[in-house]
Formats: C-alpha cells, structure tokens, sequence
C-alpha cells in the first residue's frame, strides 16, 4: 500500500508502557559480547545481578525487549513488507543513567518521511519517561524501505557521514562470534533475516546478518571502554548510520578520532575489503 504522507506525518502512537529488570540488562549486555573476557573488571561491571551499570543503547531496545514475534511496519499511513524494511539510523540520548530495573511510558511520534524514488526513508522519534513523567530517554531511529519509494513526497536533504579526513586517534578490533545474531535475537528482535538462511536468501543476502542494533551496540560498548573507563554514566547520547551489513563470525575494526568532546567513527569489515558497517557514529560524553 503507497505510503500516505497526510496520515503518517506527525502521527502519534498510543503510549507503551514496558518493565525491565536486571536480568534483562545483563541479558543485552552479554548479547553484545560482556563477558567475553570474565576477569576483566570493565566487562564486569556490566554483570552484576542486583545492579549492572547500564549501556545507554539499552533504551533502543527496552520497549520492545520482550517481543517474541516478528515485528510489523503497520503504522498509520504505512503499511510495509517486513522483507523490504532494512534498519536506516538510531540515535539514543539521556539525560542521566538509564535504571537498571524500573517501568517507562514510550510514545513514538513519526517526523519525517523522505521519498527517495525507489526506496522510502521513514524517520521517527520516541521519548520514554517514567510513570511519574520523569525523561528517562530519547530515541530517534529511520528506516529504509525498499520499493516505497514513489509517492510524491520530499527527497531528504543529502546527507553525508564522512569521517575526518586524518589519521584516526585509535583502532579497535571487535570480534562477532558465529551465533552472535541467535543469541542477540533473544533481546526482542525476531526478525528472522537474523536467524532464518532461507528467509534471507529472499531477501537477498547469502545467510543471515546480523542486527545492525547488535553492531551498534557492541561498537558503543568498545568505546565506553576505550575511552571512558568503562563507566556508561559518561554517556550523554550516541548515535550511528546503517551503511553495511555484517555476518556473525567476522570482525570489525573501529577507526575513532577525537573531535572536541567528541568521539566519532567508522566500522568496517577487513575481511570483505573493509566494507562499511557503520558509519556516522557519534559519542558525545557528559
């Protein structure tokens, strides 16, 4: 069904209101490779069973993190194939730690959609508070939705997500483990172009990918290592674009320069003629 621009702009959905404890925050911390070494005291400190620090890209996933189907794209004004939808950009900001347990009220709000010919660019934004209406988080995320494209609506400004164009400041290797996208599917995402070989060859990769959540979170957890002294209470917001898919098994390298407070930078896959997986990625400290 073509995309109607008058209904889906500005639409609100009705609120969500979600729970998470502390198992579930070590339960994504572990999908993104915590623990991979147990006797290093940054690695644990996303462990403990009463209260784990939280990683702020947590709130990208908490509403949805107890979800056991797949996801739908039937919004008011959209109504998409699930095999067409491939993940655009997420950004998460907060303006203090995020809870390791607690309760929040999501209401997301669609505020753009660019119409990019043969693909449809949908942006919206969600901002989780808590029962007592206290701001806990902030979420922006787009999504890119092949063929939807067409419908009459704005291109989009051009955006472009170059890193500086010097040395990095520092490289990073992250290894993604072969069943990296099973464990981290466990963390709400059921997509099955993560876990289904079949379902991904229609949608036209050679075997499942990994949940470029997954990336985008492991990426921000090397950092907050690197260069915050493991303490996630450092961070102000973060955010990164979707450029490349990555498969469960390979490793990343993450290429950071440091530009004022910020931290930006691009991952990549060696293996495959360092293609870019991410791109754009930005970690403003507090």
């Amino acid at each position: 069904m073509p995309i109607n621009l008058d209904e889906a702009i500005g639409a609100e959905l009705d609120p969500v209101e979600f729970s998470w404890t502390s198992s579930d925050v070590q339960l994504y911390h572990l999908a993104l490779g915590a623990g991979s070494d147990p006797l290093d005291p940054k690695q644990l400190r996303y462990l403990p069973d009463e209260s784990p620090q939280v990683l702020p890209t947590f709130g990208n996933v908490a509403a949805t993190f107890h979800m056991t189907e797949p996801p739908t794209v039937k919004f008011p004004g959209i109504d998409i194939e699930l095999s067409k939808v491939l993940h655009a950009s997420e950004a998460v900001s907060a303006p203090g730690p995020i809870p390791s347990s607690g309760t929040g009220i999501a209401v997301t709000r669609f505020t753009e959609i660019w119409d990019k010919g043969k693909a449809a660019v949908i942006w919206s934004e969600t901002t989780v508070k808590s029962p007592e209406g206290e701001l806990l988080w902030t979420q922006k995320r787009s999504i890119f939705a092949r063929g939807e494209g067409g419908f009459g609506g704005d291109r989009g400004p051009s955006t472009s997500s170059e890193p500086p164009q010097r040395t990095p400041d520092a490289e990073l290797e992250i290894p993604v483990s072969p069943q990296q996208a099973l464990l981290y599917r466990m963390c709400g995402d059921r997509n099955p172009l993560h876990s289904d070989p079949a379902f991904a060859s229609a949608a036209g990769f050679p075997k499942p990918i990994l949940h470029g959540l997954c990336t985008y979170g492991m990426t921000a957890m090397a950092l907050v290592n690197e260069f915050l002294d493991g303490d996630t209470s450092r961070v102000a917001s973060y955010g990164a674009r979707f450029s490349g898919v990555v498969f469960p098994g390979e490793t990343l390298k993450v290429r950071v320069w440091k530009e004022g407070d910020a931290l930006q930078a691009l991952v990549t896959v060696p293996s495959r003629d360092d293609a870019v997986a991410l791109s754009g990625v930005e970690l403003l400290p507090r």
